[in-house]
């Protein structure tokens, strides 16, 4: 009978400690990804739905298919833009991947100063 008993577990109340001890890993592993993976992405996203929202005619954009194309009118959230001279298609505001310059680089939006940074390969 008592082999029974020792086979099931430790006797006194260690057993709950035990248990949280075990998941004390799992729990630094959740911190880390979210610290260096979720809240980057979750801040980065923020970033660009802001930047869709002040898109504005004139600007000089990227669709996320390549396209370097200049905004025409805006319409809710279908923006005309305009790729060649006279050639004027229209694509989701979601479409936009980002500013490009004169000189056809590509900006990432804004930052905290309000100034556009150039976007790094990768």
């Amino acid at each position: 009978m008592n082999g029974i008993a020792f086979a099931a577990g430790p006797a006194g109340g260690t057993g709950a400690a035990g248990g949280f001890a075990s998941f004390i890993p799992l729990i630094l592993i959740f911190v880390v990804f979210y610290f260096l993976l979720i809240r980057p992405q979750q801040k980065q996203a923020k970033q660009h739905q802001k930047f869709l929202s002040e898109l504005k005619k004139g600007s000089r954009v990227l669709t996320k298919g390549g396209i370097h194309a200049v905004i025409t009118d805006i319409d809710g959230n279908v923006l005309s833009l305009e790729i060649a001279k006279d050639v004027v298609i229209k694509a989701s505001r979601d479409a936009i991947a980002g500013a490009i310059n004169k000189d056809g680089t590509s900006v990432a939006p804004a930052g905290k100063d309000g100034k556009a940074a150039p976007k790094t390969g990768g």
